[in-house]
């Protein structure tokens, strides 16, 4: 097998990964990150599954084709697959986001990136800080222009 990847190991939020790869913008450099090994995409089992599902959703416009295409293509190559245990029962409001926090412990994550109050909320579980597309795109080392830390 290859090199294993080095970058930031993160957990995307399924409205995350669905911003970077369907609108582009500011959320779509997330994809330039996963797929230059800047960042190292963490997905188990049901996280990919729950992507697929919402992709899925009518007003995406995606057939089946195009969903697996966006999986096989962008996402699958540049990802870790995380064997995850029994999610804990942290996000009461909504307990499908215990998920995203097992998959991020499991796999060592730094981060988990998430638009979802809920997640954004708990700012940290364990090791693991939940931040918005916005502010994790803020990290320095994400900064395009590196003058910025001569001044």
């Amino acid at each position: 097998m290859g090199k294993k990847p080095t970058g930031i190991r993160v957990v995307l939020d399924t409205n995350a990964l669905i911003s970077a790869l369907l609108f582009g913008g500011e959320p779509g450099r997330l994809v330039s990150l996963w797929e230059s090994g800047r960042i190292v995409l963490l997905l188990s089992k049901d996280v990919l599954l729950e992507y697929i599902r919402v992709l899925g959703y009518h007003k995406f416009g995606l057939d089946a084709a195009d969903i697996m295409g966006l999986i096989e293509d962008h996402v699958l190559p540049f990802a870790e697959m995380i064997p995850v245990g029994e999610a804990p029962k942290i996000v009461v409001d909504d307990p499908a986001d215990d998920k995203l926090l097992a998959l991020a412990d499991a796999g060592r994550a730094g981060f988990l990136v998430s638009g979802d109050a809920h997640l954004l909320l708990l700012g940290t579980y364990r090791r693991v800080k939940i931040v918005a597309p916005r502010r994790f795109l803020e990290r320095p080392e994400f900064c395009e222009n590196g003058d910025d830390e001569a001044s």
